[in-house]
């Protein structure tokens, strides 16, 4: 992972980058885009430099927007005006991202921050430099970034620690969390995934972790991961993570869809549907995550994460459209389409939490529907609840860590649409709205639980087509961050 150092004296000025505020257009005289003052002053000559170069390169201050100017034979050798925009986190975090990227065939720049900079701000920028860089390659061929080392510099360093080092701790987790994703799935079996987790798990104190084969699972009941695990080589798991520190006085659950590949089963998918489906267990990656980062940032709450694995396949084993699942809890569940298969499992994974863990709080994340980007396009989450706080709580979370969610209705009058006549539920409906259906289903599981519980269909944000800001091409992570701030509040 890129290293960032806090010092009070550069040691090292290759590259020096200053920032940029956005043109007042309210205040009288000069409007043009000009450099901060900086905590630490910048070598004789290089400030007033910037102060030209900024109207002459036509800046306007916005956040990320960036130049470079050559100095050869000076020092620095390259001097970096940046964009902060509003300065505020968001705007560092853009900033930050802007810089890995643009600077990538640097080894090393040093960033000179304004003296009035803010731990949310210092923070926001180092997530940006850290997650931009991110890359996720199985081979050595091809470029990689040459940029290793990145200097704040600051009149006070140690103020800013506890920023930069939970951004790192953020970055690791989102990273661990798109490592997962990215990997494919010939690779990633149910067991692979449960060991990823156990080795990662290792390094920190104080987490319990449980993971039950298919015997366990055909023992206890688990009716939904057994049938949709049934048809592959690589039988199902359920993992069970807890972080239960002494000081905890609130339990929340977290729940994320772990399917490793789906093909749709016997309703198989057509091949442009199918060929990322390795990302069909981007929750589980994300809960998984959370729940190290909570551990390793040590944070009051008790965090349970259950991770229901399984590989869809087509075989003479796979259930069958038109079969009746009996769930974890004894629920049955009628369903015609085996590609509506996330719901399952994600419905005995509710039902275990309920009946069996009975948290304060209960959140799941999956990669659930299509429809989710049909609503809401590529970057945005679906978020459902019945809990105003909690909703807003998690959306609030969401807007600080810079993912995006929007709340959607649990529209009553759909619940009909639920209705089976061999069974308790029908899985999947066909008649349309079908985020807000899935999410309907999902509630007949939550029981007592009903209103503290919260779901979110990330299918969209959880893949990116390019790189955006920090998100880069590939898996995102999506969520990691959200939860780990949601988190930090929620005892």
């Amino acid at each position: 992972m890129l290293a960032i150092r806090l010092i009070a004296e550069p040691d090292r000025l290759d590259a020096l980058v200053l920032p940029v505020r956005p043109a007042d257009s309210t205040a009288g005289g000069d409007t043009s885009a000009a450099p901060l003052s900086t905590a630490v002053a910048p070598p004789d000559g290089t400030a007033e430099e910037a102060a030209a170069l900024a109207p002459a390169a036509r800046l306007t201050g916005r956040a990320g927007e960036i130049h470079t100017q050559l100095r050869p034979g000076r020092t620095p050798g390259r001097l970096v005006l940046l964009g902060i925009g509003g300065g505020d986190e968001a705007a560092w975090r853009t900033a930050g991202a802007t810089v890995a990227r643009a600077a990538s065939a640097e080894t090393h720049i040093t960033i000179a921050l304004p003296a009035e900079v803010t731990q949310a701000s210092v923070r926001g920028l180092a997530e940006g430099l850290l997650l931009a860089a991110y890359r996720f390659r199985l081979t050595e061929a091809g470029d990689r970034p040459a940029l290793t080392g990145v200097d704040l510099l600051l009149t006070d360093p140690t103020r800013y620690e506890h920023s930069v080092a939970t951004a790192r701790t953020t970055a690791a987790m989102t990273h661990l969390a798109r490592d997962l994703t990215n990997t494919p799935s010939s690779v990633k079996t149910p067991q692979w995934f449960a060991d990823q987790v156990a080795s990662a798990a290792a390094d920190l104190p104080d987490l319990r972790l449980r993971v039950r084969g298919p015997a366990e699972l055909t023992t206890e009941g688990f009716g939904g991961i057994l049938a949709v695990g049934g048809g592959s080589a690589s039988g199902p798991r359920l993992v069970e993570l807890d972080w239960h520190p002494a000081d905890a006085c609130t339990h929340v659950v977290l729940i994320g869809k772990g399917i490793t590949f789906d093909t749709g089963g016997i309703s198989i998918k057509p091949v442009a549907s199918m060929k990322l489906m390795r990302k069909d267990m981007a929750g589980a990656a994300a809960v998984v995550a959370a729940t190290l980062g909570a551990a390793a940032l040590r944070l009051p709450v008790r965090v349970t994460t259950l991770a229901p694995l399984a590989e869809n396949m087509v075989s003479g084993s796979a259930f069958r459209p038109g079969d009746v699942i009996r769930h974890y809890g004894g629920t049955t569940s009628e369903t015609t389409n085996s590609d509506a298969e996330g719901r399952l499992v994600l419905a005995d994974a509710l039902a275990y939490a309920v009946q069996q863990l009975k948290p304060d709080l209960l959140l799941d994340l999956a990669t659930l529907t299509g429809a989710n980007s049909v609503a809401l396009g590529k970057r945005t989450a679906a978020l459902y609840s019945e809990n105003d706080e909690l909703a807003a709580s998690v959306l609030a979370a969401a807007e600080a860590a810079g993912e995006s969610a929007w709340r959607m209705p649990l529209h009553t009058d759909y619940v009909e649409y639920l209705g089976s006549e061999i069974a308790d539920l029908y899985s999947a409906p066909a008649q349309g709205a079908g985020s807000v259906l899935a999410a309907l289903y999902l509630r007949e599981f939550t029981g007592e639980l009903r209103d503290r519980w919260l779901h979110l269909d990330m299918s969209a944000p959880s893949w990116a087509d390019g790189d955006q800001a920090e998100v880069s091409r590939g898996a995102t992570g999506w969520g990691v961050r959200s939860l780990l701030r949601w988190l930090a509040d929620a005892n």
